[in-house]
């Protein structure tokens, strides 16, 4: 399969990907038009929502986002498309000072990935992987999410800032209950590297993201391959894999089979 026909082409968004054509561990592929993944969508034009919208059936939009980010930016263009569910899932743990209620009053531009961890903390992540955290924080958000993923009545979207951490943890769990390859799941994870440039300066562009981004040199962002290999090695010593870790919170056989029946042929 051409890589290049993953790629959705839109004006207003540059990291949109079809989750097809992913070559699974029984020597399937992954289904087209199911699942894409994505960046910020706040930029989209009439233009893209009519791509999305009429001609690929997107119906379901699932926001990543921290709520401190969702109020920064605003309503974004596909807010007012009546045909879209949209599922705002944050996968920060929006305790503290990044509550709706406490945000105004304290700073409503702090964000959650800017909050102080702890020496404990920082010494777990070390071992389990930053990606980690979202699961530890946000179970419930993440299974949310890949519930809504496998629902059949037309295209999902997942989505965060950049489109590569948040985006690609939730992204990797829902190729591992369709049975895509390890390698195949880390593959795509990287694949946002091809677009980073572009994911960047569109961030750099709005004022929720700028300072965050400025703060730090270019090659940090990248998507290198151990950081998801890390977050997959988790999951395997801690909980056999990730069903194991699905199962803990929830997830049931019949959530695998909708899900398996969304990706696969």
């Amino acid at each position: 399969m051409n890589e290049q026909e993953r790629w959705i082409v839109l004006e207003g968004a540059v990291n949109v990907r079809d989750l097809g054509g992913l070559p699974t561990t029984d020597g399937g592929t992954t289904r087209f038009g199911r699942i894409l993944r994505g960046d910020n969508l706040q930029g989209l034009t009439g233009r893209d929502v009519t791509q999305l919208v009429s001609d690929l059936k997107l119906r379901h939009v699932v926001d990543l986002r921290s709520d401190a980010e969702v109020r920064l930016e605003g309503p974004g263009p596909l807010t007012r498309v009546p045909e879209l569910g949209i599922h705002h899932l944050s996968l920060f743990s929006e305790g503290g000072r990044f509550t709706d209620v406490e945000a105004d009053t304290i700073d409503d531009r702090a964000l959650p990935w800017q909050d102080e961890r702890d020496d404990e903390a920082f010494a777990e992540l070390r071992v389990t992987g930053f990606y980690y955290g979202y699961l530890r924080d946000r179970p419930d958000s993440v299974v949310a999410a890949l519930r809504v993923l496998a629902r059949e009545d037309g295209l999902a979207l997942v989505h965060c800032a950049a489109g590569k951490d948040r985006t690609g943890v939730v992204s990797a769990l829902a190729l591992a209950v369709a049975g895509v390859t390890h390698d195949a799941i880390i593959a795509d994870y990287v694949a946002t590297g091809e677009r980073l440039e572009k994911i960047l300066a569109r961030l750099r562009a709005s004022e929720t993201y700028r300072a965050d981004l400025d703060s730090k040199p270019a090659d940090s962002h990248l998507p290198r391959p151990e950081y998801m290999a890390q977050f997959l090695a988790t999951l395997d010593d801690r909980f056999g894999g990730p069903f194991g870790w699905l199962d803990a919170h929830g997830w049931t056989a019949e959530d695998t089979e909708a899900l398996r029946s969304r990706l696969r042929h």
